[in-house]
């Protein structure tokens, strides 16, 4: 379990270093992309669709982070008022369905659309980078959310729902 929970801490870590140069790089872009368009004479052709990719992989990749750190958003009011077990069981019925999800719509359906991309030789307008490229963020996601519901499941709380609360 210790090796598990180190691999876990290199991808979390590989993760937020990932997440924060993207997000520099999403910065750079749109300013760039301002600057071009209200200070120079002709506007760039390309940031508009390197923030729209850009935005995509923060998004996906920073939501199965979120949930690594449980900072998603939860409604927890029903939750709140049951026993230590009958919340424990709950925490793991919410990991079940995120693995769920992550396996038939990010994985799977992921996995669909980059092979029909791939397959149709779609790319994108401006940076005729290929949209399988792009795609492939959804099945690396997927496998983030299984990954760490997968962990949370076995390793579901313990703790009194009094004392902390379960988001």
């Amino acid at each position: 379990m210790k090796q598990f929970e180190h691999v876990l801490h290199t991808i979390d870590r590989f993760l937020r270093i990932l997440l924060a140069l993207m997000m520099a790089l999403l910065v750079i872009d749109v300013t760039w992309q301002v600057l071009t368009r209200f200070v120079l004479p002709q506007p760039s052709s390309f940031t508009e669709e390197v923030a729209r990719f850009l935005l995509i992989w923060i998004s996906l990749l920073g939501g199965a982070y979120a949930y690594r750190e449980q900072s998603h958003l939860g409604f927890d009011l029903i939750v709140r008022n049951l026993s230590a077990a009958k919340a424990k069981v709950v925490f793991q019925l919410c990991c079940l369905l995120v693995a769920i999800f992550a396996i038939t719509v990010l994985i799977i359906g992921g996995l669909n659309l980059v092979h029909i991309t791939w397959t149709l030789g779609q790319h994108s307008a401006v940076l005729n980078l290929p949209m399988a490229g792009v795609y492939t963020v959804l099945p690396l996601s997927g496998l983030l959310f299984l990954l760490y519901s997968t962990y949370f499941f076995f390793n579901a709380p313990s703790y009194s729902v009094e004392q902390e609360d379960i988001i």
